[in-house]
């Protein structure tokens, strides 16, 4: 069964707070702390085994963990060089975690770097070159798709996109591409642009979804939701944080329950026809349990 067949999707949960709670050995940082993408070389089975456990509480795609594997982000790091090694363990590691089980999809993540375009800190051409780059790589090691995410900037996500298309039409492929925009407490992007931008500036590309991560929990997402139910012609996905977070004994805590989550979900599915769900930062796999089970026999709401 293809990825578009099916009604509903459901997206693991987060990557970086559940490496954190692992509390890995410096050994395996390489004097690279905080380089999550790097542990995909160093620490193959650490990243396996978390995928293991969302594809075992029922996820049906599996976010690789490329998040910040551009030339970009890495070269902070001294690994600039090292872009298509590290995106094709990270696609291994998540086809690993699979194994042969069906319907169950692998998603190449693409952030949005650490510079914006719309800010002067990088030029459209450089940022552009980075992601095809990042982008080749994930599409040579096997993705079943593309999700460029966390998106805060109209001109890095029209950039993004248009480099996807562009590699793909390169290699005369046609993957499934979500996109995913990050809308701040404030109700608009970093840059200020608000869901209804995002929406007409993405309309004219054939893209398999528009939705939402991280910033927020489900509560703060609602009237995004809804406008991109009433007025977005695709898919529609919502990919929130488990609420916002709070410090507790100088540890981010995110507060919401796995019960809580669902049920949130289950109403975007039910009311405003989401239908790609998942969680952003905080998502734990019991997240992800507790949502395949709020979900059981659910049908997306008809648009």
């Amino acid at each position: 069964m293809n990825l578009r067949d099916h009604p509903l999707l459901i997206v693991d949960g987060a990557m970086g707070t559940n490496l954190q709670a692992l509390d890995l050995p410096d050994s395996v940082w390489g004097g690279n702390d905080g380089c999550n993408e790097f542990l995909n070389l160093t620490c193959p089975e650490a990243i396996t085994e978390l995928h293991t456990r969302f594809v075992e509480a029922g996820a049906m795609i599996l976010e690789t963990n490329t998040f910040g594997a551009t030339r970009t982000v890495l070269a902070e790091y001294g690994l600039e060089n090292e872009v298509q090694r590290i995106n094709h363990a990270a696609v291994a590691n998540a086809k690993n975690a699979i194994g042969n089980r069906e319907n169950c999809y692998v998603a190449g993540s693409v952030g949005p770097t650490t510079k914006l375009a719309s800010l002067g800190h990088i030029t459209v051409d450089e940022l552009g070159h980075a992601l095809r780059e990042q982008m080749s790589a994930l599409i040579e090691a096997g993705v079943d798709a593309l999700i460029i995410e966390t998106c805060q900037d109209l001109l890095q996500v029209k950039t993004a996109v248009v480099a996807c298309f562009e590699v793909l039409a390169e290699k005369g492929l046609d993957l499934p591409v979500m996109v995913s925009v990050t809308v701040e407490q404030t109700g608009t992007m970093l840059v200020g642009s608000d869901i209804a931008a995002a929406a007409v500036t993405l309309e004219p590309f054939p893209v398999f979804s528009l939705g939402l991560n991280c910033a927020t929990g489900p509560a703060d997402m609602v009237s995004k939701i809804r406008y991109l139910g009433k007025n977005w012609p695709h898919r529609i996905s919502c990919i929130p944080n488990q609420g916002l977070p709070e410090i507790v004994d100088g540890e981010t805590v995110y507060p919401l329950s796995p019960e809580g989550y669902a049920e949130h979900m289950k109403t975007f599915v039910t009311e405003y026809g989401v239908s790609i769900v998942g969680g952003c930062c905080g998502t734990t796999p019991e997240h992800t349990r507790c949502l395949v089970k709020a979900l059981n026999g659910v049908v997306p709401q008809p648009r």
